[in-house]
């Protein structure tokens, strides 16, 4: 499952038909007995006994730790991976979610997919609670485990037990079973798992937080493995068309979670192109990753999804980094995807002749006048700055918690030469450290960012839920942010007026943090505990009375 084959040169299009494909579950389901019906697999790779003796190694356990067990436990082809596609530094681990959480999220959005963890239960627990709080309405399955069910192999018997009692091609389509830290330091091999059950496509994926940097970049994790998968199945004959019917023009892929109605947008830009906008990666439903292998090129609108490009790149699909934002990035955007498509000269020209007047009036009729630092870890960070300069504000620092990729160099390089910091992997103490520095208007970042500005009376906005539920691409995205920023702006009086009133109440020796050790006062203890038997004394001999 986790092998790539050698690139693909046939047509993708070519194989993809009108009508989805009749499956003979009769034959399936027979097959599925009949494996069913052979013992388990009795010898799987030797789990690493040492990541089960003690706490040290569960849970609370350092990366390093973690790292070494995982590649005593044969891990270390998956983690090498990982290394390559998402490189760390200068700070190794920005301080962000679970990892986990960013492919948990995209399998349970997708329609007719069933999602099973296996981890410590405080893990499952959090990251559960985290998914229903983001809108998840279904339930997340849970293999449980300890000590000795790690050590004697159990564990993974008891993993390929739920998914074929899972397995229903009436309920899903596909299965998708995450190792978190504990399992994968553990070797449980879910590269063991047959690759489809009564027609279910079942898909086993490792997201260690001491193997993926961010959650970010676990979405591509799983995001990559669905589309090698899909990949895969076009090369072997004809798969199921898009639901809404094959686009009768090339289309043009985007890849990374936007707003919903940026998609739409961006398809209104392509169509003097002749082109028209493809499924978005990840997708909602596995017959759309047919029809995103299925397209002219790649728009790399979050350029951190490298394992999702590779194969992409073995489908022989051409990748355009940048986006559609401003007006600079929109004409950049529009001429670079006529070039990779080979449209017509005449055509790129009435395209950027058609939008980027009415985008320029756009950022003029709502301008922003403000110094604002922008940080997060979503990987549109550099997208959102670049609107925000056009806008007419004045940008010092960009960080973002993603890499650096070639994918991201266009809007780098703009915002570069406009005198921008860029700071890539940024740690939380990088972007305080901006904000001391540049003493922004606004700050836009993570919560603790948020949390820090309110403390220094610097209006601030949570990038996450804030900027990223709004449009950025287009006519629509220009202009997009000038309200949400404007009003934020407006509150700069409040937090003046909040900070004289209370002064240094609650910081310094008065926040309640303590700069020492505590030390044990017995002589108070024992007078205060004479006073309270006094007292109960009391009050029992008026109860008497």
């Amino acid at each position: 499952m986790n092998i790539i084959r050698p690139r693909y040169d046939g047509a993708i299009a070519e194989s993809v038909v009108s009508e989805p494909v009749d499956i003979d579950f009769a034959a399936e389901d027979a097959a599925a007995e009949s494996v069913a019906a052979t013992p388990a697999v009795t010898n799987p790779p030797a789990v690493n006994q040492a990541a089960t003796k003690t706490d040290g190694l569960g849970c609370h356990a350092g990366a390093a730790e973690l790292k070494a067990a995982a590649q005593a436990a044969g891990k270390s082809e998956i983690l090498d991976r990982y290394a390559a596609d998402y490189p760390k530094g200068p700070h190794d681990q920005p301080q962000s979610m679970c990892p986990a959480f960013g492919s948990l999220r995209v399998g349970l959005r997708m329609r007719r997919t069933a999602t099973i963890l296996s981890g410590s239960a405080c893990c499952v627990y959090g990251l559960t609670f985290t998914s229903h709080f983001y809108g998840a309405r279904r339930s997340v399955g849970y293999v449980p485990f300890n000590s000795e069910t790690l050590v004697t192999g159990k564990l993974f018997e008891d993993i390929r037990e739920a998914v074929f009692k899972l397995a229903d091609p009436a309920l899903y389509d596909t299965i998708i079973i995450t190792n978190l830290c504990v399992p994968t330091a553990s070797g449980v091999p879910l590269d063991l798992l047959p690759d489809e059950i009564n027609g279910v496509r079942i898909i086993g994926i490792d997201v260690p937080g001491f193997g993926v940097p961010t959650h970010a970049e676990a979405k591509d994790v799983l995001a990559a493995a669905m589309l090698e998968y899909a990949r895969k199945e076009v090369e072997q004959g004809p798969v199921q068309a898009p639901r809404g019917g094959k686009s009768e023009r090339p289309t043009v892929t985007l890849i990374g979670e936007m707003f919903p109605a940026d998609p739409v947008g961006i398809g209104m830009m392509l169509e003097p192109l002749g082109l028209a906008a493809g499924p978005v990666v990840p997708t909602r439903e596995w017959r759309e990753l047919y029809a995103a292998l299925d397209c002219s090129v790649v728009a790399a609108i979050h350029p951190f999804y490298t394992a999702s490009f590779r194969q992409f790149d073995l489908a022989g699909r051409k990748i355009v980094g940048s986006a559609p934002v401003g007006h600079d990035g929109t004409e950049a955007w529009l001429e670079s995807i006529g070039t990779a498509c080979n449209v017509a000269r005449d055509k790129i020209d009435a395209a950027k002749n058609r939008f980027l007047p009415a985008i320029k009036a756009a950022l003029a009729a709502k301008p922003i006048n403000a110094r604002i630092n922008v940080s997060g870890y979503e990987g549109s960070e550099l997208l959102v700055a670049r609107l925000l300069i056009e806008s007419g504000a004045h940008v010092p620092y960009v960080g973002s918690a993603c890499p650096r990729t070639q994918w991201s160099d266009p809007d780098r390089e703009w915002l570069e030469a406009k005198g921008v910091l860029v700071q890539y992997r940024a740690s939380l103490e990088m972007d305080l450290a901006a904000m001391e520095e540049f003493k922004p208007d606004l700050a836009i970042g993570t919560t603790p960012v948020v949390q820090k500005a309110k403390q220094l009376a610097i209006p601030s906005l949570y990038f996450t839920n804030l900027i990223s539920a709004r449009p950025l691409f287009g006519v629509a995205g220009a202009g997009s942010l000038a309200q949400v920023v404007n009003a934020a702006l407006a509150n700069k009086g409040r937090f003046d007026e909040m900070k004289e009133f209370f002064g240094e109440t609650g910081e310094g020796f008065a926040a309640g943090v303590w700069e020492d050790t505590p030390k044990d006062n017995a002589p108070f203890r024992e007078k205060y505990r004479k006073q309270m038997e006094a007292l109960a004394k009391k009050r029992k001999s008026e109860e008497m009375v």
